[in-house]
């Protein structure tokens, strides 16, 4: 008997195991030292909330086919400009999403390569507030107003 039950112990730890591993809550995120920044468990936090909002970029996506193969053409003037305007709005949401969703790749694919939460000019910390807020950031606050002057001084 005690050979059994030392079977389904083993089992047991790795149920516990796998809940250690679950995602970070953002009040977890922002306790943790800034000696342990970009661990696996915030790196994880991080590869979710990016693969959360490429889902519900690509449900858009879908909506947006749907909503416009759905859209019947109408014989009033007025119904049509709208309708054409809705339409032209609602492409332009998703020509952003699309870049969005761009961005979004590359930044799962800097979690994979150990890059990610590291600006990509000086290789400091972005900082956990900031990938918060704005999760495919790739440059701190002070290196993003930097481009940002440059680009108004030479309009680029």
């Amino acid at each position: 008997m005690p050979p059994v039950a030392e079977a389904v112990k083993p089992a047991a730890t790795k149920k516990s195991a796998s809940s250690a591993s679950k995602i970070m809550t953002e009040a977890e995120l922002l306790a943790v030292s800034a000696r342990d920044y970009m661990n696996d468990a915030q790196l994880a936090f991080f590869r979710d909330r990016l693969r959360q909002q490429k889902e519900e970029l690509l449900a858009n996506v879908r909506d947006t086919s749907e909503h416009l193969r759905e859209t019947e053409a109408t014989s009033d003037v007025s119904d049509r400009a709208t309708q054409e305007e809705e339409q032209a709005l609602e492409l332009r949401t998703r020509d952003r999403e699309r870049k969005l969703l761009k961005k979004i790749e590359e930044a799962l694919q800097r979690i994979e390569e150990g890059a990610y939460g590291y600006c990509a000019e000086t290789g400091e910390p972005i900082g956990v507030r900031r990938l918060l807020a704005r999760p495919t950031a790739t440059l701190t606050i002070e290196a993003q107003e930097r481009r940002e002057r440059m680009q108004r001084m030479y309009g680029d």
